[in-house]
């Protein structure tokens, strides 16, 4: 039995669709991040870097987005979450590492400019130049999705559930998203997929109201 610590409205929604996707049997632990749970003597006993999500594996303690859903992705290899051939699997590790290394970051300024500096005075500036940096990650993605049906192609990958916090992220910054129509016709594919939508309804997701 495996065990997601999550919170809706956070990154943590990627690995929840994938586990979803993957029929995988798991309990889920709201942990609520805005009303600070997430820094409990509790919850730092399980991730000590105070952050969603983070998966028990029997026992074993899995965190960081990106290293859940590759996991993910090789126990349950019959729900075919990321590529066979050799270097279509090193693109979708390039993908994931982009998503995780640059594209998440760029929206952390945004959310919490004061992890970067403490001055508020210099917060406005912070969230400004994120939020351009934001914008030119999800316009390359964008780009990516033309003539595709899913981020790396043909095949449905633990990339889509990423892409998919992305999209929430960007209504949230209140960003013309919906002018990047190849991102935006992707999201509509995505809310069609049930497991997706069982887990947007299990986190009551904005993007369920906005669709």
């Amino acid at each position: 039995m495996m065990t997601l610590y999550y919170c809706p409205g956070l990154c943590s929604l990627a690995s929840h669709i994938t586990l979803e996707e993957c029929g995988a049997d798991y309990t889920t632990k709201l942990i609520n991040v805005f009303k600070g749970e997430h820094q409990s003597d509790t919850y730092r006993k399980i991730n000590a870097r105070s952050k969603v999500p983070a998966l028990d594996v029997d026992g074993t303690i899995l965190v960081e987005n990106a290293a859940i859903m590759i996991y993910l992705a090789g126990r349950f290899p019959n729900a075919n979450l990321k590529p066979k051939d050799p270097i279509e699997e090193a693109r979708w590790l390039a993908t994931m590492t982009w998503f995780s290394n640059t594209l998440h970051p760029s929206f952390t300024h945004v959310a919490r400019p004061d992890r970067f500096i403490d001055d508020k005075n210099a917060h406005e500036g912070i969230k400004a130049a994120g939020k351009k940096a934001f914008w030119a990650n999800i316009t390359e993605l964008d780009q990516m999705l033309a003539g595709n049906q899913w981020v790396m192609g043909t095949q449905y990958t633990t990339c889509d559930p990423y892409a998919m916090v992305f999209y929430g992220w960007s209504q949230r910054a209140e960003l013309p998203t919906k002018d990047l129509k190849n991102y935006t016709a992707w999201k509509d594919r995505m809310l069609q997929r049930p497991a997706v939508r069982k887990v947007l309804e299990r986190e009551d997701s904005p993007l369920l109201k906005a669709a």
